[in-house]
This record gives structure tokens, C-alpha cells and sequence, in this order.
């Protein structure tokens, strides 16, 4: 039985921090896309951890923590990643992996059948504010027009979106 001993007042909390946050991630990183993805990064894991434990009593300290976390991670993966190659350049094709194992398949499979199911199970505007957002990479701003809410709502329905699949995700063991 998993009961909790308190509730997160999301909207509150989220209310509350999302944009001094936005402000922080954004002038350490310089691109509005990325600090808007470490914001909802940080909210899920805060969210993420306030669940597994009581929750802190100075939220905005854990919160600026997490983000300072992903904002030092984001860099490092953009130095890892380093220049990006176009498939036109030669030899890309060569380090390609035509074939992935079968094994690879199997799980990429189960993984595409577990979101597909998880994101059936939202409502359509978070569905569509997911897919937009990740997939068409368009921009908060954008989905809101498209959507007729708020940009602080698309936020909300992507995180909400995010965090329902990577809970799917974690019961299945992928």
C-alpha cells in the first residue's frame, strides 16, 4: 500500500518558483528552450523526491539545487557531444549501427508500446502539448496559441505529460 504523508501543492509551488527559476536557468545557459527544459526537469525530480521522502521544508533551496545540478549536467553533455555532424559528411554512415540487436529491438519496442499507451491515457491538450513540444520542437509560446491556454500551462501539461510516461516507463523496468 502506498499511502503518502503529504500532499505536493504543485500549482503553488510551481506558481511560486517557475519563473525565477526559468530567469536562473536562463541566464546561466543562454537559451530559452534548454532553461525551460531544466525547469520542468527540476520540478519532476523535486517532485520525484519530495514523494519518496517528507517534503523539504525550504522547496525553493531543493528546487535551485536540482536545476544548478542539471544546468552543470546539460553542459557537460553539450561538451561530450561536441560537434554535430551532417549525414552528408563522410564516414558518419560508417559509424552507424544499421542493425541494432535484437535485443535493442525488443525493448525499443516495448518502450514505444509503453509510451504510446501511457500518453492514450492523458488528456488529448497534454497529449498534444508533449508531442508538440518534443517532437515538432515547437515553443511554449506556440503550443499556447495552438492550444488557447497559457504558456505556465503548456509547461504544466508537458510536465505532467513527462512525468506520467517516465512513471509507465519505471513499472515496466525500462
Amino acid at each position: 500500500m502506498n499511502s503518502r504523508p503529504f500532499t505536493i501543492d504543485f500549482d503553488n509551488l510551481f506558481r511560486q518558483h517557475h519563473r525565477d527559476l526559468g530567469a536562473f536557468a536562463f541566464r546561466r545557459l543562454g537559451d530559452r528552450e534548454a532553461a525551460s527544459d531544466i525547469v520542468q526537469d527540476a520540478f519532476l525530480r523535486y517532485i520525484a523526491h519530495a514523494e519518496k521522502i517528507e517534503a523539504p521544508s525550504q522547496p525553493r533551496f531543493l528546487l535551485w539545487r536540482i536545476a544548478s545540478n542539471l544546468i552543470v549536467d546539460f553542459g557537460r553533455s553539450q561538451r561530450r557531444r561536441g560537434r554535430h555532424s551532417s549525414l552528408d559528411d563522410p564516414g558518419v554512415l560508417e559509424l552507424a549501427d544499421p542493425a541494432p540487436s535484437p535485443e535493442r529491438q525488443l525493448a525499443a519496442r516495448e518502450a514505444c508500446r509503453i509510451l504510446a499507451s501511457a500518453l492514450n491515457e492523458l488528456p488529448k491538450n497534454v497529449q498534444l502539448a508533449l508531442m508538440l513540444n518534443r517532437v515538432e520542437h515547437r515553443t511554449h509560446a506556440d503550443i499556447a496559441g495552438r492550444l488557447q491556454v497559457s504558456p505556465s500551462m503548456v509547461n504544466k501539461y508537458i510536465i505532467r505529460a513527462l512525468g506520467h510516461c517516465a512513471a509507465r516507463l519505471q513499472a515496466a523496468g525500462l
